[in-house]
């Protein structure tokens, strides 16, 4: 899950991507049932503004899977695999990835897959404001050596350029396209499917028909709807009556309504954590969140195990750290860094000058700040003193109030753990849109810039170092990890994706 990097037009992209993964937006239906095997029909609570590659982000990638193919596959398992791009290979600076790209390969309008194709994409991605442009900051040129091949050169060694190359940024739509509004409705790429456009309802539902002609394996569907919804009760109650084959759930209470139905499987898996991102590091905002000590005692105050059990049945893992188990820098015992203990809390706050406590405004955000937790944080925080005033906001305010005019020293947010370290570093440490005061130290700054120049599987040992230095410092005041449920029917086959909140396209299959 990638952040934005321009704040006016990439924010509001970006940040409304971010909480689609998390929250959801939109609304539709799913329609007549789906039970066929050749069918495959998908609720989910992210909408597609539009299926442009340029503004294509993590959490709505099955929409855009069905009509492009990306550079690079990843696999289920996270590992990486040929798709547009045959083979890569870095220089010894790690500033220079060569590509070889796929021959014989052509658009739905006919045009060929080439190096010039490749290198308009790339480049009409990184300046193209969406929500994950961010994914190509580092990338200064796209050197195309003949038509199979290229070289993509960059200012600086980037960890995650093969997971971008794999995700959002490695989309390629038809060159002939790109730049055109038409592509927002009418996708031109090499993928598998072709969208129905008299079937689909842009901004609620879309049809994807089979090509016949795909230069790659047969696709297991012979027509692949995406629904989106604006509450998960729906969601399950196409899943129920046979409108739907397969949706992923987030909600406690629907999670337990799809287990009740026999019909249904239910895979548990963790992905996003649940807690408070506290901006205001050098107390700009709010003096009291300036000194690390205070922002301890927040996380000292927190009974994340009442908290898991109140607000999610147990459904997850307390934890005190942004990393998750699958990623480099992950420690178990860093799960545990804060313990429930408000006398600490207190005393904390007492040798930090706030005796008497203090007030801290945040944002209520729905979807994620439901009433139940924001009255339980607050009674849990008042407890040692500290005051929270709930400020609700509603999409369009939140966008402007939060990101836009940074009015808030902190919120409480899901963010998804992402499998490499680089990815986290530049999601949620380095100056952006979860850093938007671009709050730093010298530790993390050294240990940033190391992990940058490392190749992704050697970057434990600084990304635990980064990992333990910003818990000790408490720039986050993590809850718990929660699980979602990836629920299928009867009719289908599915695995979760590592990396990401919702499986890839090709993960689905059918059952029989």
């Amino acid at each position: 899950m990638k952040t934005t990097r321009i704040l006016a037009a990439v924010v509001a992209a970006g940040v409304a991507a971010t909480l689609a993964a998390c929250s959801g937006s939109g609304g539709g239906a799913a329609g007549t049932a789906a039970q066929h095997s050749d069918t495959l029909a998908i609720g989910t609570m992210t909408a597609a503004a539009s299926l442009d590659p340029t503004q294509a982000t993590g959490s709505g990638m099955p929409y855009y899977q069905a009509v492009y193919d990306t550079l690079i596959l990843r696999k289920a398992d996270g590992t990486y695999a040929p798709m547009l791009a045959t083979e890569w290979s870095y220089d010894d600076t790690r500033t220079a990835l060569s590509l070889t790209l796929r021959q014989g390969v052509t658009f739905t309008d006919g045009s060929a897959f080439d190096g010039a194709a490749v290198k308009k994409n790339l480049i009409a991605f990184r300046d193209g404001g969406g929500g994950s442009a961010t994914e190509l900051s580092a990338l200064k040129s796209v050197k195309v050596v003949d038509a199979h091949h290229v070289v993509l050169e960059l200012k600086q060694p980037d960890p995650g350029l093969l997971f971008s190359l794999s995700d959002a940024a490695g989309l390629v739509a038809s060159p002939t396209k790109i730049g055109s509004k038409d592509l927002a409705t009418q996708p031109d790429g090499t993928g598998p499917y072709t969208l129905d456009t008299a079937s689909t309802a842009i901004g609620s539902k879309y049809v994807f028909t089979r090509k016949a002609d795909y230069w790659g394996d047969k696709a297991a569907y012979k027509t692949v709807t995406i629904s989106s919804f604006d509450n998960e009760n729906a969601i399950v109650n196409g899943l129920k009556t046979g409108q739907l084959n397969t949706a992923i759930l987030q909600t406690v209470d629907q999670q337990t309504a799809a287990e009740s139905d026999t019909k249904l499987t239910s895979q548990k898996f963790e992905f996003d954590f649940q807690g408070l991102i506290l901006f205001d590091r050098a107390g700009a905002l709010n003096k009291a969140l300036g000194d690390v000590k205070v922002r301890q005692a927040i996380n000292y105050a927190i009974d994340r195990d009442a908290l898991l059990t109140g607000l999610r049945q147990g459904r997850g893992t307390v934890t005190s750290q942004i990393w998750g188990p699958d990623t480099p820098g992950y420690e178990k015992s860093l799960d545990d860094a804060y313990p429930y203990d408000p006398a600490k809390a207190k005393q904390l706050l007492a040798e930090a000058g706030y005796a008497d406590g203090f007030t801290l405004t945040l944002p209520a955000l729905a979807g994620i700040t439901t009433d139940a937790m924001t009255s339980a944080l607050s009674t849990q925080l008042k407890k040692v003193g500290i005051t929270l005033k709930w400020d609700s906001l509603d999409g369009s305010t939140a966008l402007q109030k939060i990101f836009r005019d940074r009015a808030y020293a902190g919120m409480v947010m899901n963010l998804g753990q992402a499998t490499d370290a680089w990815t986290v570093v530049q999601a949620a440490i380095l100056p952006g849109t979860f850093n938007m005061f671009g709050y730093t130290d010298p530790t993390v700054t050294k240990l940033a810039a190391k992990i940058a120049a490392e190749p992704a599987d050697q970057a434990g040992a600084d990304a635990k170092a980064l990992n333990e230095h910003v818990v000790d410092q408490a720039w986050f005041a993590p809850f718990y990890r929660m699980t979602y449920t990836l629920v299928t029917d009867q009719t289908v086959k599915a695995t979760t994706q590592s990396g990401m909140a919702v499986p890839s396209l090709y993960d689905y299959t059918p059952a029989s």
